[in-house]
């Protein structure tokens, strides 16, 4: 089946929203057999709309349509729809009553422009929405589906999960998919590809690999199309392979799995307590171990001793060390981690003091320089990075290494 997607809103087009619409909807649909062959977007132009979508009509078996639902002068894609089918609207009672109990249930006046969202085209069904007011629409003939869901991302995924998807599963014309996902930490995209080396003894045109990087690790995902061959799950046990063979201790896990959902797995193993020293992390390496549910049977807590001060006084770095090597340092860095081991009563200690920028690097520290501290009752030790010059980014990739650190220390 091959498929187009028609995301609408000015507010796309001028960034001032990222369009995670169009991520979401094009690996849910691959990962269901569907073809994407292309992903436009428009503003809010009903002629532009039109356009688009007898565009897309010309080629795809499934268009589906997001944004433009709501209530307001600006949605515009209920009537746009309306006029390309010569399908008049008319307002479904059961739907008006429905909108009003969901503003009732929030004891809020039901606003009069959000009669609106009653209005159906004449021969379209209607697509539930488990979280939201607006509803979406499915028109379905011999040759095209059409899914037309609200822009608001989980009113989006909510009505397509339980309406969109049932109808697609439905369809005869899905290739046979098997996904795999393994999820590497502690080394790039390039570098990661580099180590893998050549794929054609395990890539073919059914059998793909794709590199899906982010500030925690770069997540692989293995895709084969059986296309009424026996063999796909056997093509991606060898390519699996292949890929742990070559990326070793950098493979962490599989599926959805995180880094500190890793990490936490071999610190309760091992009945092992952290506790982490935070300076240019501000709290960061401490926010996603909490993110964890159960991460309370291993984590203690956490320092932010940004000021020299903090790190002096309440985790004893020495006044020395901060002023020959300073703040970011060595030295530092093991003296922090080695200081919230001991301050908070924990068997491992994380710390990370760094340059996140954007000011306050120099030739010998450049932005993007972090010096990452570990301490156990048998070592201890620091080791620097270098990484990028935007600050949000820079954290991230900070609390990325510390606790990537962490997991390697606790494998060993």
């Amino acid at each position: 089946m091959r498929a187009q997607l028609l995301t609408i809103g000015d507010e796309l087009l001028i960034g001032q929203t990222t369009n995670t619409n169009a991520a979401w909807l094009g690996e849910e649909l691959s990962q269901m057999g569907v073809t994407m062959e292309r992903t436009v977007t428009v503003g809010d132009d009903a002629s532009a709309i039109q356009s688009e979508m007898d565009r897309a009509y010309r080629t795809a078996r499934l268009v589906i349509v997001t944004g433009g639902l709501g209530p307001t002068h600006d949605d515009l894609t209920r009537e746009a729809v309306a006029e390309y089918f010569e399908a008049p609207l008319h307002s479904d009672d059961e739907i008006f009553a429905r909108i009003r109990r969901y503003y009732e249930h929030r004891n809020r006046q039901m606003p009069e422009a959000a009669a609106k969202l009653a209005q159906v085209p004449e021969g379209f069904a209607v697509l539930d929405n488990p979280v939201g007011a607006a509803v979406g629409l499915w028109h379905e003939d011999a040759d095209r589906l059409l899914a037309v869901l609200p822009g608001i991302p989980q009113e989006m995924k909510g009505i397509f999960r339980a309406a969109v998807r049932p109808r697609l599963d439905g369809q005869t014309d899905l290739h046979e998919v098997i996904h795999r996902t393994l999820v590497t930490s502690g080394i790039g995209e390039s570098s990661l590809q580099e180590r893998l080396g050549a794929l054609d003894d395990v890539l073919d045109a059914h059998t793909h690999l794709a590199y899906l990087p982010s500030t925690s690790g770069v997540r692989l995902r293995l895709t084969a199309t059986t296309n009424g061959e026996p063999n796909a799950e056997t093509r991606l046990d060898r390519l699996e392979a292949h890929i742990r063979e070559r990326a070793g201790e950098h493979v962490i896990g599989e599926g959805d799995v995180t880094l500190e959902e890793v990490l936490g797995d071999h610190l309760r193993a091992e009945g092992r307590t952290i506790a982490s020293a935070e300076s240019a992390t501000g709290g960061l390496i401490g926010h996603r171990l909490t993110e964890v549910s159960g991460s309370s049977d291993y984590y203690v807590g956490s320092v932010v001793a940004y000021a020299n001060r903090v790190k002096q006084d309440v985790l004893d770095v020495g006044a020395e060390a901060l002023r020959t090597d300073g703040a970011v340092s060595e030295a530092v860095a093991v003296q922090m981690a080695q200081g919230v081991r001991r301050v908070l009563d924990a068997d491992v200690g994380v710390a990370t003091t760094g340059i996140a920028g954007p000011t306050g690097g120099t030739p010998e520290k450049p932005v993007g320089t972090v010096w990452i501290g570990y301490a156990d009752a048998t070592q201890c030790r620091a080791v620097r990075r270098q990484y990028v010059e935007d600050r949000t980014l820079n954290k991230e990739l900070f609390a990325s290494a510390a606790l990537d650190l962490a997991r390697r220390e606790q494998g060993r």
